[in-house]
């Protein structure tokens, strides 16, 4: 009768021929910083009264609104769903001894057209807002943005891995593991609210959109043959 193989050795003859020599790798970490134009501004404007009954001070609320809203919706980069209404408050208010109520209600307004931000404001102040904050600049695309950073980070990840491979007297082969190591955040500045009384000059107070930054870093491990 044959003798049988031992069990270790028949293991050993089903592992594939790669399983039985351990694989070279080199790692490689990868960063990229993007500059991205801000293409868009929020702003926030509201409007405040005070009358002697709750539904005065509602309907002159409601009535300033409505022509604040019509106001920023006339101005260029403003579309349509740009326009998002805010909390309606009633508080009562003593004055003089003398009970009040003040109505309150706020828009926020995207803008794509974020040089104009200064326009938006005059107009928003001149139709009757009694209020403004912003704008805040931002890129309107950061997931685009991120991607293209990303893809600049692995770009020069292979290119560190491709240069040692070369110096090691290797070849570099596929990519085995890839790890996104931080989450793009953009560095938005802030711009100061452009601010004027009610009658102001019709000349638009200046905003400058700047820019965001952009930062993606990868760790790559590439398998050497």
């Amino acid at each position: 009768m044959k003798r049988a193989l031992p069990i270790a050795l028949i293991a050993f003859l089903l592992l594939p021929a790669a399983a039985t020599a351990q694989t070279r790798t080199v790692t490689v970490g990868g960063a990229a910083t993007q500059t991205v134009p801000n293409d868009a501004a929020s702003l926030s404007f509201g409007v405040s009264k005070v009358r002697k009954t709750r539904q005065a001070a509602l309907r002159v609320v409601s009535v300033r609104l409505r022509a604040v809203i019509a106001a920023v919706q006339s101005v260029p980069g403003v579309e349509p769903g740009d326009v998002t209404t805010g909390q309606i408050s009633v508080r009562e208010v003593t004055r003089k001894e003398r009970t009040l109520y003040r109505a309150a209600e706020g828009i926020v307004v995207i803008l794509h057209e974020p040089e104009r931000a200064g326009e938006l404001v005059n107009a928003a102040i001149a139709a009757g807002a009694t209020g403004s904050r912003g704008p805040n600049f931002f890129a309107s695309d950061p997931e685009l943005a991120y991607r293209n950073t990303l893809l600049a980070a692995f770009d020069q990840a292979r290119a560190k891995a491709a240069a040692l491979a070369e110096r090691a007297g290797v070849i570099l082969g596929p990519v085995l593991s890839i790890e996104e190591t931080t989450e793009a955040t953009p560095e938005t500045p802030v711009e100061a609210a452009p601010k004027g009384p009610r009658g102001a000059a019709d000349q638009a107070p200046p905003a400058k959109p700047g820019t965001s930054t952009v930062t993606a870093r990868v760790r790559v491990v590439f398998a050497l043959e």
